[in-house]
């Protein structure tokens, strides 16, 4: 005789999956328990002294080899962040949220486009004064590219860091309203959307609202998700940035000029392409990792972009929400 599988045991498995392929792993009860488990103290202090150790055996090897302590520096703290990344990958599921936020930020370059033409003008009238300043050659010329690419990881931090601090102001509202209409609403259209509404018929909103709060680990990936998504968005734009100067450098300023700011004659940075240079490389980098904090800055800042960005973002919140508050009545 065939068993019969528990429908809510189905129900639940079926919200699981939704939930991965958003993006949101956390939201799974079984997975946010292994991964609090994973992020114990012992096991972040022994992969923080794996990390350690990777770096200053990089690093040492590194300055042994290249007899250069710039290079040293930048090869340490990428060997660090591999078993870093590493470990978020495999043990804590940040690939599902990785692969969420990739596709989140391909979909929404229509509204990255309206922002593109407000910032950039002002962005490039100040950066191409920076690009034909002297100082600016003299000073990214001057570093080494280890010390280079440490200004730019330096930058990439700030951004990172403005993120942390004004993303989670944004996801407050998310789970502040939640009555047995809205949830039904909310849950439309996926595994749930039956079970909502005898969740909705059985539970009074005090107890919907308690069990749609998102704190903790959940709250966690909801912040993570939005940090990869607007991160994709500025390294695009960083990109564009870069081969902007490329182009601008091979096209306006000659070995002549660079050999007149910098008082040594320009290196090719490839043979067959002379106009190419290390220096406008450097520069070019420089000022790109500059561009992109400093869009970070106004995305966040641009009440349009917010409310356009959030917006459309906000009804997919709401919806996850709601699905999990259903999920939770099934435990």
């Amino acid at each position: 005789m065939p068993i019969t599988p528990d429908p809510t045991a189905v129900h639940r498995e079926a919200a699981e999956h939704w939930f991965v392929s958003r993006g949101l792993p956390y939201f799974v009860d079984d997975t946010r328990t292994a991964v609090r488990q994973r992020l114990s103290r012992r096991r972040l202090l022994g992969l923080a002294a794996v990390a350690a150790a990777v770096a200053a055996a990089t690093a040492v090897g590194t300055a042994w080899w290249w007899q250069d302590a710039s290079n040293s520096v930048l090869t340490a703290v990428v060997a660090a962040g591999i078993p870093l990344v590493g470990y978020a990958f495999r043990s804590l599921h940040a690939g599902s949220v990785a692969r969420w936020a990739i596709g989140r930020t391909f979909s929404s370059l229509g509204l990255l486009i309206p922002l593109v033409t407000k910032a950039l003008p002002l962005l490039l009238l100040f950066v191409t004064f920076l690009f034909i300043n002297t100082e600016v050659w003299q000073v990214a010329s001057s570093l080494d590219d280890g010390v280079l690419w440490v200004a730019v990881l330096l930058f990439a931090a700030v951004a990172v860091a403005f993120l942390l601090v004004r993303l989670p102001e944004e996801l407050d509202q998310v789970d502040d309203v939640m009555t047995g209409e809205l949830l039904v609403a909310a849950c439309a259209g996926t595994p749930l959307d039956t079970e909502a509404v005898r969740c909705a018929a059985e539970v009074d909103d005090r107890t919907l609202l308690e069990r749609a709060q998102v704190t903790g680990l959940a709250k966690a990936n909801l912040v993570v998700a939005l940090l990869i998504s607007q991160a994709l968005q500025v390294l695009l734009l960083s990109l564009a940035m870069f081969t902007f100067f490329l182009v601008f450098g091979a096209v306006a300023i000659n070995d002549d000029v660079i050999t007149s700011w910098l008082g040594h004659p320009s290196t090719p940075f490839v043979d067959w392409f002379p106009v190419l240079t290390h220096e406008l490389v450097r520069v070019a980098t420089f000022l790109a990792a500059f561009s992109g904090l400093y869009f970070t800055v106004y995305a966040v800042s641009d009440e349009t972009y917010r409310s356009q960005f959030f917006g459309s973002l906000m009804k997919q919140l709401h919806r996850a929400v709601g699905v999990r508050t259903v999920y939770r009545c099934l435990a």
